[in-house]
């Protein structure tokens, strides 16, 4: 694909205008396992490339899927520049940016067939009426971006997912279970896959009740992902910072949580890892939080530019869209006990394991309310029950800093994205509907 790049590139110094050409190119081939059975097999693939220019003082954008007509593409980008924001930055500059191959080989399809059969039957193995369902995405990623400036970067990226849930009907109950495990130029830990879904059937296997109002809470690092995680990343996020929608707007420097928290990201552990950004910009390791302390927050070339901020490497794109700031990952630090010891330490509590959804929030304030998915009763240091028709409320800002109760010295990465320890909270509302 280089030579498209470079095609385009040179038309563009031809007109005289600076641009940043992104290619990208994802082929995925899912196999999906439904209700005990081969659903679906097949193979994807999609290409595309994305134009920025800078023509007159402004910004240009266009993208297609045809790569057969780049003289349009390019022309397309300089007509939307004329009614675009004036540019507030440079595209990335001269520098060959680090390459990223992968050279992984994903095994034949027919294995992840075989794989779903087997994990299939270990989960009926433990109760023949669970309607199990498994599914693998194979995805392999290349993306390429230069410039007129003189930077140029590759990077490929090859992860094999597998999720498993398993659906028990018990009269007029409804329990569902599940675990997801991904692997960068690996496959994932199938025995770890299988065994979290059967852990959460056999403490399940109980139904167990709540009152009402303020009760400690522990949360599992895939549900704080999924509930809490996403609070953060609004809150940190340099666009939102400029806006002054973010209630850490101006606190750089202050002690806003508590000591034990320190929130950061490092862009070369997970299967997310990156050497650069969708921009072209280098990533570099960042702490947000660090012991409580607010220290910086995460930016596209945009953003920075607008806030004066140095570039971190946080401009990624969905798709072929144009880039906004995002993480490549959330890692937060973990604490001085097991998550077992957090569990222990409860003498009446909640166990949070899925949520549905990411919950009702409002982002802006920090605030969350959840409806669990999964969760359990903690009875004198013990997980006694399934918790049904339970929600739990909170706001960061207070949960993260005065009832923070502790953190487990294991972390998880969930979805290869965000590293979390299991979290427990001294007191959030609960409410309960027997």
């Amino acid at each position: 694909m280089s030579a498209v790049v470079d095609n385009i590139l040179g038309l563009a110094e031809r007109r005289g205008v600076s641009a940043e050409v992104f290619y990208l190119r994802v082929d995925e081939t899912p196999v999906e396992f439904e209700t005990n059975r081969l659903k679906s097999l097949q193979t994807k693939a999609t290409a595309g490339l994305a134009v920025r220019v800078i023509a007159d003082g402004r910004l240009g954008f266009a993208s297609s899927t045809d790569l057969s007509r780049i003289e349009g593409l390019l022309e397309a980008a300089v007509e939307t520049a004329a009614s675009g924001n004036e540019a507030e930055f440079d595209f990335a500059g001269s520098g060959e940016l680090p390459t990223a191959r992968s050279a992984f080989e994903v095994p034949p399809t027919a294995r992840f067939v075989e794989r779903g059969e087997a994990l299939v039957e270990r989960v009926r193995a433990y109760n023949p009426d669970i309607l199990v369902s498994a599914t693998f995405a194979l995805r392999r990623s290349r993306v390429e971006i230069a410039t007129t400036g003189g930077a140029h970067g590759e990077r490929e990226r090859v992860t094999v997912t597998a999720s498993l849930s398993g659906n028990l009907v018990r009269g007029e109950d409804l329990l569902e279970a599940y675990g997801y495990g991904v692997g960068r130029d690996a496959e994932p830990d199938y025995d770890r896959l299988v065994e979290e879904v059967l852990t959460k059937f056999r403490r399940a296997e109980r139904n167990a009740q709540v009152a009402g109002g303020s009760l400690p809470v522990v949360f599992s690092p895939r549900a704080a992902a999924f509930a809490l995680g996403g609070l953060f990343q609004t809150a940190l996020s340099g666009q939102t910072v400029v806006q002054k929608t973010s209630p850490l707007a101006d606190k750089i420097g202050q002690t806003l949580f508590s000591e034990q928290l320190t929130l950061c990201e490092d862009p070369s552990a997970g299967t997310a890892a990156v050497p650069f950004d969708d921009e072209g910009t280098p990533t570099r390791p960042k702490c947000f939080i660090e012991q409580g302390t607010v220290r910086e927050f995460y930016w596209d070339r945009t953003w920075a530019s607008r806030s004066g901020q140095p570039l971190g490497g946080n401009g990624f794109r969905g798709g072929l869209g144009r880039p906004s700031p995002g993480l490549v990952n959330l890692c937060m630090a973990g604490g001085r006990v097991s998550a077992a010891e957090l569990i222990r330490s409860i003498d009446e509590g909640i166990l949070v394991e899925q949520v549905l959804g990411a919950g009702q929030s409002n982002q802006f304030a920090g605030e969350f309310s959840v409806n669990l998915d999964l969760g359990y009763k903690i009875e004198h240091g013990e997980i006694v029950g399934r918790l049904k028709n339970t929600m739990v409320a909170g706001n960061i800002f207070e949960a993260f800093n005065a009832q923070l109760a502790g953190l487990s010295t294991e972390t998880e990465w969930v979805f290869g994205s965000a590293c979390l320890p299991t979290i427990a909270f001294a007191g959030l509302g609960v409410s309960s509907r027997g």
